[in-house]
């Protein structure tokens, strides 16, 4: 039996019209509407308590039965995973949030939470037989996908906007990806990329053109059950594609099914830049998608600036059955909290963490976070990629 045959999904179910695909050969989006598709498993089936997850190894393959690679606990890692949430000390005191907490991504092997669903989608698609693949990326994605191709033996192509940081570049390039520079944004990039990868056979990993990446970007939402003992009243999360938030709503409803939680959610919150806000305004309207937000403007956190997400009704659905809510945040504010980050707790975060702390500051002061509520805002790289 070949290693894709065992793995732990069932099948995958398309998030948009539910049509239901076999996970036994490489999958981009769904035939029949093309929306994002979902790893679906039988969590019914003798799946393991809290307290034995628990007794493991913390890291990413933790709970290696709902994730999907046949290797199960075995999968190749890089030490993705098992990031800390880290008290927000002076800086909880200064907002009247005692129980903030900063979750670190910066910590994982690549600088950036896109180690997590690179990892997941890279071990998957070497199974599947898959040599060579592509995508367009504002920066990390790119470096993440280079690092496990490496690991995994796979050919990595990455089409980038020209603005995207030096270091970042150089670390794609330095892990054996090939880069190609396109001016404009992420979705100019992705528009470079589609007739060539066409053409050349590269199989796609662009953010929920491949369902994979979000099975990695769900555990951190386990991460916050494991390390707190219960879910967070209020989650802070800066979103550009956002995976990372669709993945840890589709985590909590995992724990739900496996009996370790009720129907208990925390609020989540979708953090965007003001010059690119697609999910803020649709929101606003009270929209179940996104329209594309024409002409962005440029901004150093430029894993926000993504005109048009294909999981945005997903999102909009997270927010709308959380109770949640989405923040547009001025450049200057979102700097500027990167520096009191920096200079109040000693981390070097990326501009989308300072994000976060300025969309935090907002929610404060209108009163939408009480004091004593438990809040996990989200950095999700390293301050010195960002150079």
């Amino acid at each position: 039996m070949s290693q894709h045959e065992t793995s732990p999904i069932r099948h995958l179910e398309c998030g948009k019209c539910h049509a239901e695909h076999t996970a036994n050969e490489p999958q981009n989006c769904c035939k029949e509407c093309g929306g994002p598709l979902l790893a679906r498993y039988p969590i019914e089936c003798g799946r393991p308590t809290l307290a034995e997850v628990l007794a493991r190894r913390p890291g990413q393959n933790r709970l290696h039965e709902l994730a999907p690679s046949a290797r199960g606990a075995n999968a190749p890692t890089l030490g993705e995973g098992a990031t800390p949430l880290i008290p927000a000390g002076r800086l909880a005191q200064e907002l009247g949030l005692p129980n903030l907490l900063i979750k670190d991504e910066a910590q994982n092997p690549t600088a950036s939470f896109k180690s997590r669903g690179m990892a997941a989608a890279l071990a998957r698609a070497a199974e599947l037989g898959i040599q060579a693949v592509c995508l367009p990326s504002a920066g990390n994605a790119g470096g993440a996908a280079a690092a496990y191709g490496a690991l995994h033996g796979i050919d990595v192509h990455v089409f980038v906007p020209e603005s995207t940081p030096k270091p970042i570049i150089d670390e794609t390039r330095a892990l054996g990806a090939q880069v190609e520079l396109v001016q404009g944004t992420i979705a100019d990039a992705g528009a470079a990329l589609a007739p060539i990868a066409a053409e050349r056979g590269w199989f796609s990993l662009a953010t929920l053109k491949e369902p994979y990446r979000l099975e990695g970007k769900k555990v951190m939402g386990y991460e916050l059950l494991y390390d707190l003992g219960q879910l967070p009243d209020v989650i802070v999360y800066p979103t550009g594609g956002g995976t990372g938030l669709i993945g840890m709503w589709k985590a909590f409803d995992e724990m739900q099914a496996l009996g370790w939680i009720g129907s208990e959610r925390p609020r989540m919150v979708s953090v965007q830049g003001a010059g690119c806000a697609p999910m803020v305004q649709a929101f606003d309207k009270k929209l179940k998608s996104a329209p594309v937000w024409e002409d962005p403007a440029p901004t150093q956190a430029f894993g926000l600036r993504v005109p048009g997400a294909l999981g945005d009704f997903l999102i909009l659905e997270a927010l709308y059955a959380s109770e949640g809510t989405a923040v547009a945040v001025a450049e200057q504010d979102l700097l500027a909290d990167t520096e009191v980050i920096a200079k109040r707790l000693g981390l070097q975060t990326s501009p989308e963490g300072g994000a976060c702390l300025a969309a935090t500051r907002t929610l404060r002061n209108k009163g939408w976070i009480q004091e004593q509520e438990s809040v996990v805002l989200f950095n999700t790289g390293h301050g010195m990629k960002y150079l």
